[in-house]
């Protein structure tokens, strides 16, 4: 019992070992980053990396299941205007404050949070232990993945002001179609061939996909470190980050309760729309950072993730023990 309750507070509080390897990952970097030839050898393997991360989410992502669940067509339009409109809104709508504070690097990021789709997992699981439609939440989850490949890029080439140090260039889509879409649809072509191999190693797969994470942030926070990046970030800085994303989060999460009213939606389905609609995907948005933008110092730019990612799984579990509560009374 003495070694499993550290463990139980901290899934309590949100937090899970993963994420503080994530955190971990980045205090490595700023002690002994990546460097000289070391740093080429993992820049290289960082293209091979990301393809192989989607082509394993291509791969795991079940189309039928996603086109049986588009029967319920009300909670899914919900999710993805949550998701790929009202959320980039809310970001546009908050940059011009944050602004004030943040550098362009980390209002880019902003940016790039609004336009992620959502995560899989923790929404699945959250809205399972809410007791609300789980079925639901995991076709929606899986076609906000699914769009999310391409809509992703498209939404933030329209989104960031020409002004921005990291506008997207053409050739940026060049590699996003190369990198994600390609193994992301090969992935889903041969699924049929592979899923028992799927069923069957599903740690495995986590393993590589988390592996693949953790080494994504070790590199840029390597290369960020050795140009300074946290000469660059003031607590004040960082402060407001966290500041900013919590208000996105919230006003999301207060946003899908008028917007399951407007639908029409059950409570079963306004509990998959909550976290759903809400969270944004850490796994799919570190390897499209690194892929869009290519040959950028993206240590800033990723830092919204990582903090969204943070906060959305603090807010959500004591959140889900409240509505699971509420389900069974």
């Amino acid at each position: 019992m003495t070694f499993q309750f550290p463990a139980l507070a901290l899934r309590r509080l949100g937090l899970s070992a993963h994420t503080l390897a994530l955190v971990g990952m980045v205090l490595l970097a700023s002690v002994l980053p990546a460097r000289g030839a070391f740093a080429d050898v993992l820049h290289d393997a960082g293209w091979w990396i990301i393809a192989i991360v989607f082509f394993l989410h291509g791969a795991r992502l079940s189309t039928s299941t996603v086109i049986m669940g588009l029967t319920n067509w009300r909670l899914q339009l919900a999710c993805l205007l949550a998701t790929f409109l009202i959320s980039p809104v809310v970001c546009l709508v908050i940059a011009p404050v944050a602004g004030t504070v943040l550098p362009v690097e980390i209002m880019t990021g902003l940016l790039f949070v609004g336009c992620l789709p959502s995560t899989v997992n923790s929404c699945i699981a959250f809205t399972s232990l809410a007791r609300g439609n789980v079925a639901g939440a995991i076709c929606a989850a899986s076609l906000s993945n699914l769009l999310g490949v391409v809509l992703t890029p498209l939404m933030l080439l329209l989104l960031i002001p020409d002004s921005w140090a990291f506008g997207i260039e053409a050739s940026a889509l060049v590699r996003i179609t190369e990198q994600v879409l390609v193994p992301f649809l090969l992935g889903q072509l041969v699924r049929p061939l592979i899923s028992g191999v799927f069923l069957r190693g599903a740690g495995v797969v986590q393993a590589i996909d988390r592996g693949a994470i953790l080494l994504i942030v070790f590199t840029a926070f390597s290369a960020g470190v050795t140009n300074g990046v946290w000469a660059r970030l003031p607590p004040v800085v960082l402060g407001v980050l966290i500041l900013t994303c919590g208000v996105v989060l919230g006003v999301m999460m207060l946003l899908t309760r008028p917007l399951a009213q407007l639908f029409g939606l059950a409570r079963p389905e306004e509990s998959a729309l909550f976290y759903v609609g809400s969270t944004k995907s850490l796994a799919t948005g570190l390897p499209m950072a690194t892929a869009l933008f290519a040959g950028h110092d993206i240590s800033m730019l990723v830092l919204p993730i990582m903090v969204f990612h943070l906060l959305q799984l603090i807010v959500c579990a004591p959140l889900n023990h409240r509505h699971a509560r509420m389900a069974a009374s």
